[in-house]
């Protein structure tokens, strides 16, 4: 019997030597690993609606037995996966090719015979490209207990955050407790037909920075072409406005019927996931407080090396504090950029601000409670920091977001304002 020749030079290219992969439910596994490459009783398994991830565990787990020589497992399970997704195109792709691997040699993935080519080539070199972006995403996992250098510091209230990997066309959640952050899932997702780095409306282009998730659309109010529901994020952020961008309407959202997942470059802008992805994702985050960075190339660093790296910052961001806390506005007005905007207020509109929130204060010292920090690197070097401002003596205080940026060695503020 011959076997699916492209998929077992891929393995041997190493695409299956990730580890932490999991193929499948333990269930799920233990039969596979048991089943004989030759026919099993006819009777066919009831299949079952996978969860978030499953569907495309199950694929890896197609290719995996196609590399080790199992071809009627691996057309098993292939068979059980389109049942359950018949809307899964690179599943159907796939399990095609297995089929017509048995009658004949198959020179390549969706070999389809060359008087069929034309009509469907930009769809198989579609397909080519979403099953590379899945393999890719398995063989450059990140380190064991790594997080996004973007992630300096995350509050309490900071209960889950997301970071997307673009050039991996990859989606990675992290829940936040008291032990510290941990990677929970991991997700394919599309991002938009020209590419990243938004900068105008139209573009086509998904946005890079950091951003948080706004709201949680109802399925009902939308049309079916965003499948499962959509999470909303706030671009144009600060950063963003400062430097002209425009757009609007950049949402994480899922795919309609008969779409069970988009091509890497597919969309008009917004992360797109599968509707069993982003209904785990929906259900799991927090609005208002869940950080969303998105990255042409995440950094991984091991815990901790990211607040290292922002050492500079947190003196300069402690400096800011003591000055409030002080009442000095003369020190404290040095802290800010000259070209500080907030909501079209420039630094000498914020001045009397500044000035009747110290009178306010009485010259007790604040703290700040629930400070959570993200760093975003590219033509410059921003934090943003969100915390809650409460003088001593008090129970609350508003909360605060600011961006801040390096300026040679010294960090300025060029954006304060109240979120709450």
């Amino acid at each position: 019997m011959r076997q699916l020749v492209p998929l077992v030079l891929l393995v041997t290219l190493g695409l299956f030597a990730a580890p932490g992969v999991q193929a499948s439910k333990k269930s799920h596994a233990k039969a596979v690993a048991a089943a004989p490459d030759k026919p099993k009783s006819k009777a066919k398994p009831k299949p079952k609606q996978p969860g978030a991830g499953e569907a495309e565990a199950r694929l890896i787990e197609v290719y995996q037995l196609l590399a080790r020589g199992q071809s009627r497992a691996a057309l098993n399970i292939s068979q059980q996966l389109v049942q359950t997704y018949p809307d899964f195109h690179l599943a159907q792709l796939v399990h095609g090719d297995i089929l017509a691997s048995r009658q004949r040699p198959v020179r390549g993935m969706g070999d389809v015979p060359s008087p069929l080519n034309p009509q469907g080539e930009a769809s198989l070199t579609e397909l080519r490209a979403e099953s590379q972006a899945r393999l890719k995403s398995l063989t450059e996992r990140p380190p064991e207990g790594a997080l996004p250098a973007e992630f300096i510091n995350l509050s309490a209230r900071n209960k889950h955050a997301i970071a997307v990997d673009t050039s991996r066309s990859r989606l990675y959640l992290f829940a936040n407790s008291a032990t510290g952050m941990r990677l929970v899932a991991d997700y394919y997702i599309s991002v938009g037909k020209s590419g990243v780095e938004k900068k105008v409306e139209g573009d086509l282009r998904t946005p890079l920075g950091v951003y948080f998730i706004t709201s949680n659309l109802d399925p009902k109010s939308l049309t079916n072409f965003y499948g499962a529901g959509a999470l909303p994020i706030n671009y144009p952020n600060i950063l963003d406005s400062q430097r002209g961008k425009t757009g609007k309407g950049i949402w994480l959202h899922g795919t309609p019927p008969g779409q069970f997942s988009r091509p890497p470059q597919a969309t008009d802008g917004c992360v797109v996931l599968t509707n069993p992805d982003l209904r785990h994702v929906i259900q799991t985050v927090e609005i208002g407080t869940t950080p969303v960075v998105i990255s042409q190339r995440l950094r991984w660093v091991a815990p901790g090396k990211a607040q290292t790296e922002a050492q500079a910052f947190r003196n300069a961001l402690t400096a800011w504090q003591q000055a409030k806390s002080a009442g000095n506005l003369t020190d404290l007005l040095h802290h800010y950029s000259p070209t500080f905007n907030s909501y079209g207020k420039t630094l000498n509109d914020w001045t009397p601000v500044l000035r009747t929130e110290q009178a306010h204060i009485k010259g007790r010292s604040i703290e700040l409670k629930d400070l959570s920090m993200l760093r975003w690197i590219d033509a410059t070097d921003t934090m943003i920091v969100t915390f809650g401002e409460v003088p001593s003596g008090s129970r609350t205080g508003p909360t605060k977001r600011q961006y801040w940026a390096r300026q040679g060695s010294q960090w300025k503020i060029f954006f304060e304002g109240n979120i709450g």
